[in-house]
Protein backbone atom coordinates (compact mmCIF):
# COMPACT_ATOMS: atom_id res chain seq x y z
CA UNK A 1 0.00 0.00 0.00
CA UNK A 2 0.92 3.26 -0.29
CA UNK A 3 1.97 5.02 3.01
CA UNK A 4 2.11 8.61 1.70
CA UNK A 5 -1.83 8.41 0.87
CA UNK A 6 -3.99 10.62 3.17
CA UNK A 7 -6.04 9.18 5.73
CA UNK A 8 -9.72 9.82 5.37
CA UNK A 9 -10.02 12.26 8.59
CA UNK A 10 -13.36 14.00 7.88
CA UNK A 11 -14.87 10.65 7.82
CA UNK A 12 -13.50 9.12 10.78
CA UNK A 13 -14.31 12.32 12.87
CA UNK A 14 -18.32 11.95 11.56
CA UNK A 15 -17.98 8.15 12.73
CA UNK A 16 -17.06 9.13 16.22
CA UNK A 17 -18.94 11.91 16.71
CA UNK A 18 -22.04 9.99 15.74
CA UNK A 19 -21.36 6.62 17.15
CA UNK A 20 -20.85 8.81 20.40
CA UNK A 21 -24.14 11.00 20.02
CA UNK A 22 -26.21 7.88 18.98
CA UNK A 23 -25.00 5.85 22.05
CA UNK A 24 -27.01 8.19 24.23
CA UNK A 25 -30.03 6.61 22.78
CA UNK A 26 -29.08 3.18 21.84
CA UNK A 27 -27.39 0.96 24.27
CA UNK A 28 -24.38 -1.34 22.35
CA UNK A 29 -25.11 -1.88 18.78
CA UNK A 30 -21.80 -0.52 18.10
CA UNK A 31 -21.63 -2.38 14.58
CA UNK A 32 -25.09 -2.13 13.40
CA UNK A 33 -24.38 1.63 13.89
CA UNK A 34 -21.38 1.31 12.01
CA UNK A 35 -23.45 -0.49 8.91
CA UNK A 36 -25.50 1.69 8.76
CA UNK A 37 -23.29 4.44 8.33
CA UNK A 38 -21.73 2.70 6.00
CA UNK A 39 -24.80 2.91 3.56
CA UNK A 40 -25.18 6.45 4.09
CA UNK A 41 -21.96 6.98 2.98
CA UNK A 42 -22.59 5.18 0.09
CA UNK A 43 -26.12 6.07 -0.70
CA UNK A 44 -27.45 2.87 -0.32
CA UNK A 45 -30.46 1.78 1.32
CA UNK A 46 -30.68 -0.39 4.54
CA UNK A 47 -32.79 -3.78 4.94
CA UNK A 48 -32.99 -3.87 9.01
CA UNK A 49 -33.98 -7.55 10.37
CA UNK A 50 -35.14 -7.84 14.15
CA UNK A 51 -37.61 -9.15 16.26
CA UNK A 52 -40.13 -6.22 17.73
CA UNK A 53 -38.74 -4.50 20.46
CA UNK A 54 -34.70 -4.15 19.63
CA UNK A 55 -34.74 -0.88 18.75
CA UNK A 56 -35.26 -0.54 15.09
CA UNK A 57 -36.79 2.41 14.26
CA UNK A 58 -35.02 4.04 17.16
CA UNK A 59 -31.94 4.05 15.74
CA UNK A 60 -33.28 5.32 12.56
CA UNK A 61 -34.69 8.41 14.46
CA UNK A 62 -31.58 9.00 16.60
CA UNK A 63 -29.60 8.65 13.17
CA UNK A 64 -31.80 11.59 11.46
CA UNK A 65 -31.72 13.59 15.00
CA UNK A 66 -28.06 13.87 14.85
CA UNK A 67 -27.26 14.39 10.92
CA UNK A 68 -30.58 16.89 11.17
CA UNK A 69 -31.94 15.70 8.28
CA UNK A 70 -35.71 15.35 7.72
CA UNK A 71 -37.41 11.88 8.73
CA UNK A 72 -40.43 10.14 7.97
CA UNK A 73 -42.10 7.17 9.02
CA UNK A 74 -44.49 4.59 7.09
CA UNK A 75 -46.22 1.91 8.86
CA UNK A 76 -46.82 -0.88 5.64
CA UNK A 77 -49.86 -2.18 6.41
CA UNK A 78 -51.83 -4.61 3.62
CA UNK A 79 -54.37 -1.81 2.24
CA UNK A 80 -51.44 0.63 1.59
CA UNK A 81 -51.90 1.91 -1.67
CA UNK A 82 -49.11 3.78 -4.10
CA UNK A 83 -49.93 6.89 -3.51
CA UNK A 84 -50.17 6.77 -0.16
CA UNK A 85 -45.89 6.18 -0.37
CA UNK A 86 -45.58 8.49 -3.34
CA UNK A 87 -48.20 10.76 -3.92
CA UNK A 88 -50.59 11.79 -5.74
CA UNK A 89 -52.13 15.10 -7.78
CA UNK A 90 -55.38 15.94 -6.44
CA UNK A 91 -58.00 18.90 -7.69
CA UNK A 92 -58.66 22.27 -6.33
CA UNK A 93 -61.64 23.30 -7.47
CA UNK A 94 -61.53 26.73 -6.54
CA UNK A 95 -58.35 27.33 -8.54
CA UNK A 96 -59.56 24.85 -11.17
CA UNK A 97 -55.99 23.21 -10.86
CA UNK A 98 -54.07 19.95 -9.85
CA UNK A 99 -51.54 20.31 -6.72
CA UNK A 100 -49.31 17.66 -5.78
CA UNK A 101 -49.90 16.20 -2.41
CA UNK A 102 -46.56 14.67 -1.59
CA UNK A 103 -46.20 11.61 -0.08
CA UNK A 104 -43.19 10.48 2.43
CA UNK A 105 -41.29 9.51 0.01
CA UNK A 106 -40.13 13.15 -0.14
CA UNK A 107 -37.67 13.69 2.84
CA UNK A 108 -33.96 12.74 3.33
CA UNK A 109 -34.41 9.53 5.14
CA UNK A 110 -37.44 7.12 5.02
CA UNK A 111 -38.65 4.71 7.46
CA UNK A 112 -40.65 1.86 5.64
CA UNK A 113 -41.89 -0.25 9.14
CA UNK A 114 -42.62 -3.92 8.56
CA UNK A 115 -41.85 -3.03 4.91
CA UNK A 116 -43.05 -6.95 3.60
CA UNK A 117 -46.15 -6.28 5.24
CA UNK A 118 -47.39 -4.22 2.14
CA UNK A 119 -48.72 -5.59 -1.24
CA UNK A 120 -46.03 -6.02 -4.02
CA UNK A 121 -47.47 -2.72 -5.69
CA UNK A 122 -47.22 -0.83 -2.69
CA UNK A 123 -43.53 -2.03 -2.59
CA UNK A 124 -42.58 -1.60 -6.11
CA UNK A 125 -43.92 2.08 -5.92
CA UNK A 126 -40.49 2.20 -3.96
CA UNK A 127 -38.49 0.62 -6.71
CA UNK A 128 -38.10 3.84 -8.94
CA UNK A 129 -37.19 5.93 -5.70
CA UNK A 130 -34.54 3.91 -4.36
CA UNK A 131 -32.81 3.62 -7.71
CA UNK A 132 -33.17 6.67 -9.51
CA UNK A 133 -34.18 8.94 -6.54
CA UNK A 134 -36.91 10.42 -8.65
CA UNK A 135 -40.97 9.35 -8.64
CA UNK A 136 -43.38 9.42 -11.53
CA UNK A 137 -46.63 11.08 -10.97
CA UNK A 138 -49.17 10.82 -13.54
CA UNK A 139 -46.39 10.98 -15.93
CA UNK A 140 -44.20 13.73 -14.26
CA UNK A 141 -40.82 13.51 -12.81
CA UNK A 142 -40.10 14.55 -9.16
CA UNK A 143 -36.84 14.53 -7.89
CA UNK A 144 -36.34 13.08 -4.43
CA UNK A 145 -33.70 14.67 -1.76
CA UNK A 146 -30.11 14.14 -2.54
CA UNK A 147 -29.76 12.49 0.69
CA UNK A 148 -32.82 10.38 0.28
CA UNK A 149 -32.24 7.09 1.79
CA UNK A 150 -34.65 4.57 2.82
CA UNK A 151 -34.74 1.87 5.78
CA UNK A 152 -36.96 -0.95 6.06
CA UNK A 153 -37.14 -3.14 9.20
CA UNK A 154 -38.74 -6.29 8.63
CA UNK A 155 -39.80 -8.89 11.30
CA UNK A 156 -37.74 -12.59 10.71
CA UNK A 157 -40.15 -14.52 12.76
CA UNK A 158 -43.64 -13.77 11.75
CA UNK A 159 -44.61 -14.47 8.57
CA UNK A 160 -48.78 -14.29 8.42
CA UNK A 161 -50.07 -11.77 6.81
CA UNK A 162 -46.85 -10.40 5.12
CA UNK A 163 -45.49 -10.62 1.22
CA UNK A 164 -42.58 -11.53 0.33
CA UNK A 165 -40.06 -8.85 -0.98
CA UNK A 166 -39.50 -8.77 -5.04
CA UNK A 167 -35.74 -9.75 -5.65
CA UNK A 168 -35.55 -6.83 -7.58
CA UNK A 169 -36.46 -4.36 -4.67
CA UNK A 170 -34.46 -6.66 -2.20
CA UNK A 171 -31.17 -6.29 -4.51
CA UNK A 172 -32.06 -2.54 -4.28
CA UNK A 173 -30.73 -2.45 -0.51
CA UNK A 174 -27.28 -2.32 -0.35
CA UNK A 175 -26.81 -3.74 3.27
CA UNK A 176 -29.31 -6.40 4.97
CA UNK A 177 -28.53 -5.40 9.05
CA UNK A 178 -29.10 -8.01 11.46
CA UNK A 179 -30.66 -6.17 14.83
CA UNK A 180 -30.25 -9.04 17.72
CA UNK A 181 -30.66 -8.69 21.33
CA UNK A 182 -28.20 -7.23 23.53
CA UNK A 183 -26.23 -8.45 25.86
CA UNK A 184 -27.04 -9.34 29.69
CA UNK A 185 -24.80 -5.93 30.44
CA UNK A 186 -26.11 -4.15 28.04
CA UNK A 187 -29.86 -4.94 29.13
CA UNK A 188 -28.89 -4.20 32.12
CA UNK A 189 -27.44 -0.99 31.33
CA UNK A 190 -30.86 0.07 29.31
CA UNK A 191 -33.16 -1.07 32.68
CA UNK A 192 -30.85 1.39 34.40
CA UNK A 193 -31.06 4.44 31.69
CA UNK A 194 -35.03 3.82 32.04
CA UNK A 195 -35.12 4.22 35.53
CA UNK A 196 -33.45 7.51 35.40
CA UNK A 197 -36.12 8.70 33.20
CA UNK A 198 -34.56 8.12 29.72
CA UNK A 199 -37.42 8.11 27.09
CA UNK A 200 -37.33 7.08 23.50
CA UNK A 201 -40.28 9.58 22.87
CA UNK A 202 -37.84 12.70 23.97
CA UNK A 203 -34.38 12.54 22.37
CA UNK A 204 -33.68 16.57 23.28
CA UNK A 205 -33.95 15.30 26.96
CA UNK A 206 -31.66 12.24 26.02
CA UNK A 207 -29.09 14.80 24.63
CA UNK A 208 -29.19 14.03 21.37
CA UNK A 209 -28.59 17.04 19.02
CA UNK A 210 -27.22 17.39 15.29
CA UNK A 211 -22.94 17.00 15.72
CA UNK A 212 -22.97 16.85 11.58
CA UNK A 213 -25.34 17.95 8.18
CA UNK A 214 -25.39 17.41 4.65
CA UNK A 215 -22.36 18.99 3.65
CA UNK A 216 -20.47 16.73 6.30
CA UNK A 217 -22.00 13.40 4.12
CA UNK A 218 -20.97 15.16 0.81
CA UNK A 219 -17.37 15.78 1.86
CA UNK A 220 -16.89 12.32 3.55
CA UNK A 221 -18.27 10.56 0.35
CA UNK A 222 -15.71 12.09 -1.34
CA UNK A 223 -13.31 11.25 0.57
CA UNK A 224 -14.20 7.39 0.42
CA UNK A 225 -14.31 8.29 -3.47
CA UNK A 226 -11.04 8.62 -2.97
CA UNK A 227 -10.04 5.50 -1.35
CA UNK A 228 -7.20 3.41 -3.23
CA UNK A 229 -8.22 0.05 -3.74
CA UNK A 230 -4.97 -2.04 -5.35
CA UNK A 231 -6.09 -4.50 -8.40
CA UNK A 232 -5.64 -7.55 -6.12
CA UNK A 233 -8.40 -6.25 -4.20
CA UNK A 234 -10.33 -5.57 -7.15
CA UNK A 235 -9.92 -9.00 -8.20
CA UNK A 236 -10.46 -10.70 -4.58
CA UNK A 237 -14.25 -9.25 -4.59
CA UNK A 238 -14.70 -10.19 -7.75
CA UNK A 239 -13.47 -13.77 -6.73
CA UNK A 240 -15.58 -13.27 -3.95
CA UNK A 241 -18.93 -13.13 -5.67
CA UNK A 242 -18.60 -15.33 -8.01
CA UNK A 243 -17.29 -18.23 -5.81
CA UNK A 244 -21.40 -17.86 -4.46
CA UNK A 245 -22.07 -18.48 -8.08
CA UNK A 246 -20.85 -22.08 -8.24
CA UNK A 247 -21.80 -23.25 -4.24
CA UNK A 248 -23.59 -26.11 -4.42
CA UNK A 249 -25.65 -24.75 -1.20
CA UNK A 250 -26.97 -21.87 -3.61
CA UNK A 251 -29.79 -22.04 -6.18
CA UNK A 252 -28.80 -18.38 -6.87
CA UNK A 253 -25.20 -16.85 -6.44
CA UNK A 254 -24.74 -13.13 -6.40
CA UNK A 255 -24.76 -10.58 -9.31
CA UNK A 256 -22.44 -8.34 -10.67
CA UNK A 257 -24.00 -5.48 -8.79
CA UNK A 258 -23.33 -7.16 -5.47
CA UNK A 259 -19.62 -7.21 -6.76
CA UNK A 260 -20.28 -3.02 -6.99
CA UNK A 261 -21.67 -2.88 -3.81
CA UNK A 262 -19.14 -4.86 -2.08
CA UNK A 263 -16.76 -2.73 -3.27
CA UNK A 264 -18.41 0.41 -1.85
CA UNK A 265 -18.95 -0.53 1.34
CA UNK A 266 -15.58 -1.85 1.82
CA UNK A 267 -13.98 1.30 1.00
CA UNK A 268 -16.72 2.98 2.99
CA UNK A 269 -15.55 0.98 6.07
CA UNK A 270 -11.77 1.67 5.56
CA UNK A 271 -12.98 5.34 5.49
CA UNK A 272 -14.84 5.19 8.89
CA UNK A 273 -11.50 3.43 10.24
CA UNK A 274 -9.47 6.63 9.18
CA UNK A 275 -7.46 4.74 6.13
CA UNK A 276 -7.12 6.18 2.95
CA UNK A 277 -7.16 2.73 1.69
CA UNK A 278 -9.45 -0.48 1.53
CA UNK A 279 -8.17 -3.92 2.79
CA UNK A 280 -9.16 -7.67 2.40
CA UNK A 281 -10.52 -7.20 6.07
CA UNK A 282 -13.04 -4.36 5.24
CA UNK A 283 -14.19 -6.70 2.57
CA UNK A 284 -14.04 -9.51 5.12
CA UNK A 285 -15.83 -7.37 7.91
CA UNK A 286 -18.67 -6.09 5.50
CA UNK A 287 -19.27 -9.22 2.96
CA UNK A 288 -22.41 -11.03 5.37
CA UNK A 289 -24.13 -7.81 5.10
CA UNK A 290 -23.87 -7.00 1.47
CA UNK A 291 -24.28 -10.15 0.23
CA UNK A 292 -27.12 -12.36 2.67
CA UNK A 293 -29.93 -11.04 1.29
CA UNK A 294 -28.60 -11.52 -2.48
CA UNK A 295 -28.71 -15.64 -2.04
CA UNK A 296 -31.07 -17.86 -2.71
CA UNK A 297 -30.76 -21.32 -0.73
CA UNK A 298 -31.53 -24.48 -2.27
CA UNK A 299 -34.40 -26.19 -0.60
CA UNK A 300 -32.24 -29.17 0.76
CA UNK A 301 -29.91 -26.83 2.53
CA UNK A 302 -32.76 -24.76 3.75
CA UNK A 303 -34.52 -27.69 5.25
CA UNK A 304 -31.22 -28.77 6.43
CA UNK A 305 -31.28 -25.02 8.77
CA UNK A 306 -27.95 -23.72 6.59
CA UNK A 307 -27.80 -20.11 6.89
CA UNK A 308 -26.67 -17.52 4.11
CA UNK A 309 -24.32 -16.44 6.60
CA UNK A 310 -22.65 -20.30 6.88
CA UNK A 311 -22.35 -20.06 3.08
CA UNK A 312 -20.78 -16.67 2.76
CA UNK A 313 -17.66 -17.69 5.91
CA UNK A 314 -17.24 -20.35 3.58
CA UNK A 315 -16.58 -18.63 0.62
CA UNK A 316 -14.82 -16.07 2.15
CA UNK A 317 -12.39 -19.55 3.82
CA UNK A 318 -12.07 -21.23 0.46
CA UNK A 319 -11.09 -17.62 -1.68
CA UNK A 320 -7.11 -16.73 -1.61
CA UNK A 321 -6.86 -13.60 0.34
CA UNK A 322 -4.25 -11.00 -1.47
CA UNK A 323 -1.12 -10.47 0.16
Amino acid sequence: MDSSASPSPHTQRLADDLTEMMSRALVGQEAVMEQVLVALLCRGHVLIEGVPGVAKTLLVRALSRCLGLEFKRVQMTPDLMPSDIIGTNIFEPGQRIFRLRRGPVFTALLLADEINRAPAKTQAALLEAMQERQVSIDGETHPLDANFTVFATQNPIEYQGTYPLPEAEVDRFLLKVQVDYPSEQEERDLLYRVHQGFSDLDLTAAGLAPVAGAEDLALCRAEIAAITVEEPLLAYIASVVRATRRDPQLLLGCSPRASVMLLQAAKAVAGLRGRAYATPDDVKDIAAPVLRHRLILRAEADIEGVRAEQVIAGVLATVPVPR
